[in-house]
């Protein structure tokens, strides 16, 4: 089912579904709509698909992917997005879902922080923990600093060619960000609270090898201030260990303290929450409103277990139950990919005009006396 598009809404995306949240669940949902033949839309609030993978972990280690002995945060998001392309998903990513409402026709509408506006006949929320936001410097000089000489990211490396700056962090971001401008700034000063990383130990042990060569510094310590000059950074303040002040000269300060999840806009849906997690029936993974659905980490019900390997179970009960909610009354027999020619038509991997000409019966010869 696709909604029709309403005359008061001429730029409206109408589609099967829209999934809200691009992490790995988000991704393999799409895979197994696909194999029932359902379109959809993949919205996300950040920049790139991968969820927490990408933003958290993008290169530790993952061993519980079954059949999968070991693979990065990274590799997987490819893997899966490898998967997913025959089915042409739509992505809209750097957009939060800011509103949601069930029109009369029983299609839901979503709009976004981007302008976009969408009718789909199923919404299935695969948010993770929720929309992430980068833990923030809670200094009062901080904020007319922002997107200038403070970073919460890097979008552009090249504009701190030769220039002193600050990395605050401890995890791989932090690590790798180091790693990466010591090559092209004038210098480099880490700044971490304690000498225990969570970054990679391999990362570690070069930003080490880095400063007994005089290439970076490493500074244990707190943020505690900062000092401007014509409303540019000119110095960070950092209360070390000792509970001295330190004041570090510097052109720019990025930090790398991790991100934040909060479930947004997704509170005000009228869904039924539990600790702040979408209650839904497992059965089904259906919410308390029929037709949005909830899979991954962001739901809850009984024995629930936040496993990646748990949501891509989730994902496969879920798309029959979206199946039923947007075609009711219609039979799905349970197809297996190795020998349905339908599904592997769906993956690509069939031709569908040399299966026409296969099926084709022979032509009657006529019997000659």
């Amino acid at each position: 089912m696709i909604c029709p598009v309403h005359k008061r809404a001429r730029s409206v995306i109408s589609c099967d579904t829209v999934i809200i949240g691009a992490g790995p669940v988000g991704l393999f949902q799409v895979f197994e709509l696909g194999l029932l033949g359902l379109s959809a839309h993949v919205i996300d609030s950040v920049p790139q698909a991968g969820g927490q993978c990408i933003e958290l972990y993008p290169d530790k280690p993952i061993y519980d992917i079954p059949a999968v002995p070991a693979c990065s945060g990274r590799e997987l998001i490819e893997r899966l997005q490898q998967q997913i392309r025959p089915f042409a998903p739509q992505f809209h990513l750097g957009h939060t879902v800011t509103s949601l409402e069930r029109m009369q026709d029983g299609c839901f509408r979503l709009q976004t922080s981007g302008g976009l506006v969408f009718d789909a006949g199923a919404v299935i929320i695969a948010g993770g923990l929720g929309a992430f936001a980068p833990r923030t410097l809670n200094l009062p000089e901080a904020a007319p600093l922002v997107g200038r000489t403070l970073h919460y990211k890097v979008t552009r490396p090249a504009l701190f060619d030769d220039q002193d700056i600050v990395i605050a962090g401890g995890g791989d971001a932090a690590l790798d960000w180091a790693l990466e401008l010591v090559e092209r700034a004038r210098s480099v000063v880490l700044v971490h609270r304690s000498s225990t990383f969570r970054a990679a130990p391999a990362s570690v042990a070069r930003m080490q090898a880095l400063c007994d060569e005089g290439r970076m510094q490493f500074c244990e310590g707190d943020i505690v201030g900062l000092e401007t000059a014509n409303d540019a950074l000119a110095q960070v303040r950092v209360r070390t260990r000792s509970g001295m002040v330190q004041r570090i000269e510097a052109s720019h300060l990025l930090v790398f303290w991790g991100l934040h999840p909060a479930l947004g806009p997704i509170a005000e849906w009228g869904l039924a929450l539990e600790r702040q997690q979408l209650v839904v029936d497992p059965a089904t993974f259906r919410t308390s409103v029929p037709g949005i659905f909830a899979v991954g980490d962001i739901n809850t019900y009984p024995g629930k277990k936040k496993l990646i390997l748990s949501g891509f179970h989730e994902s496969a009960l879920c798309a029959f139950a979206v199946h039923a909610h947007l075609h009711p009354g219609d039979k799905v027999n349970l197809q297996y990919t190795t020998t349905s020619p339908a599904l592997q038509r769906r993956l690509g991997v069939r031709d569908a005009e040399r299966d026409a000409v296969v099926a084709e019966p022979p032509p009657r010869v006529a019997a000659t006396a």
